[in-house]
């Protein structure tokens, strides 16, 4: 075999190569019907999951309202409470106090996005987002995070009570 023809077959072998990974590549990448598909499996499992994190903190704050979010700002619960007393003067004092969480709608970004919003006593203390490629998405780091997030505002709540 001359060199022309070990040539031809080494340039034959790297474009067999190049074409192999493309494929691999297409086959890997996830067409946007399935991102969505896969976004609203994972919208569903965590916005469950928050409801039970907050359905779990207003049985130790009594006076919280619980609300299923749910649209275009996303799926998720929220619990608020509205808190007054009369101050040494006899002027009223509002306090409000609510937890946001939630995931929000399938985007261009093809992202989970999960957001949180702390608010205590009329001072926000906290606003988050934490976000994975959809085919990135590691289920039990969201968990944890909800659980996270859901504890700090317990413990914050905790701190400034009354």
């Amino acid at each position: 075999m001359n060199f022309e023809e070990r040539l031809q077959k080494a340039i034959q072998r790297g474009t067999d190569r190049r074409n192999e990974k493309t494929d691999q590549a297409e086959a890997k990448a996830l067409t946007e019907e399935e991102l969505k598909r896969l976004h609203s499996k994972y919208r569903r499992e965590l916005s469950e999951y928050i409801e039970q994190c907050t359905t779990g903190l207003i049985n130790h704050f009594p006076g919280f309202q619980q609300e299923t979010i749910y649209g275009d700002q996303g799926w998720g619960a929220a619990i608020s409470r509205d808190d007054f007393r009369l101050n040494t003067s006899g002027q009223r004092d509002n306090h409000y106090s609510r937890l946001e969480m939630s995931i929000r709608p399938f985007a261009s970004y093809q992202v989970v996005d999960l957001a949180a919003k702390g608010t205590i006593r009329n001072k926000e203390v906290f606003n988050r987002n934490h976000f994975e490629k959809i085919q990135d998405v590691d289920v039990t780091t969201f968990r944890e995070l909800i659980d996270v997030w859901v504890l700090e505002f317990a413990e914050l709540y905790a701190a400034s009570s009354l």
